[in-house]
């Protein structure tokens, strides 16, 4: 084994390696780059078109059984006859669904004529509170969409409508008035109910309107 001497001649341990503080500049270049880089990797991925399955369909969406705000059960079709922006979220939301639900009736409002195709659907990641008739007051507030379908359901039904659309979703702690972690992507819809493009509310109104009316017209 090599030995090393200090300064006197005695034998010391061999030095360790070099440690860069945490506020050095190169500690906080590679911290800033990871960031940028995770952004670019979700900015890329909604960019991207929806991957297709053997049929040829797009893999976002798929069948589903749930309970809209006025109680009835409905499927899938709901998503049949018009264009559709699914948005996943729920009624104790602070920020980003009542948001989003603003931007959309903005946008809906900006798209004039072709803002009559188009319809809000908001499904509940919040089940076990977001019983109907809290979803039917929560969707009385001026700004949001004119047409609005709000579904929620059983834990299972939920479960799996968000894994069909690659939402994810989870309690943020145990207390009684708990918050949910979730995606905050909205999913626009043809009206054969297949998955179109991708969305955010952090567009603004004029670029959703834009998006929505340019998927509209095929472009």
């Amino acid at each position: 084994m090599k030995r090393y001497s200090g300064p006197n001649g005695a034998e010391t341990k061999p030095p360790g390696p070099t440690r860069m503080p945490l506020t050095s500049p190169a500690v906080l270049f590679l911290l800033t780059l990871s960031v940028v880089v995770l952004g670019l990797v979700g900015w890329l991925w909604m960019s991207q078109p929806a991957p297709k399955s053997s049929s040829g369909e797009a893999a976002i969406g798929g069948p589903f059984v749930l309970t809209d705000q006025s109680g009835r059960r409905v499927s899938e079709a709901v998503l049949k006859g018009r264009w559709s922006a699914v948005f996943f979220g729920y009624v104790s939301c602070p920020d980003i669904c009542p948001a989003t639900m603003q931007t959309l009736g903005s946008a809906q409002a900006k798209l004039g004529p072709d803002g009559d195709r188009l319809q809000a659907v908001f499904i509940s990641v919040d089940p076990a509170r977001d019983t109907p008739a809290q979803l039917k007051a929560w969707l009385d507030q001026p700004g949001f969409p004119k047409r609005v379908v709000a579904l929620t359901g059983s834990p299972a039904e939920i479960a799996a409508v968000a894994r069909a659309y690659r939402v994810y979703y989870a309690k943020e702690n145990k207390a009684k008035d708990y918050q949910v972690a979730h995606s905050a992507a909205i999913y626009l819809m043809d009206p054969n109910g297949q998955f179109s493009v991708p969305l955010s509310y952090e567009q603004g109104p004029q670029k959703l309107a834009d998006d929505i009316r340019k998927a509209m017209r095929g472009g």
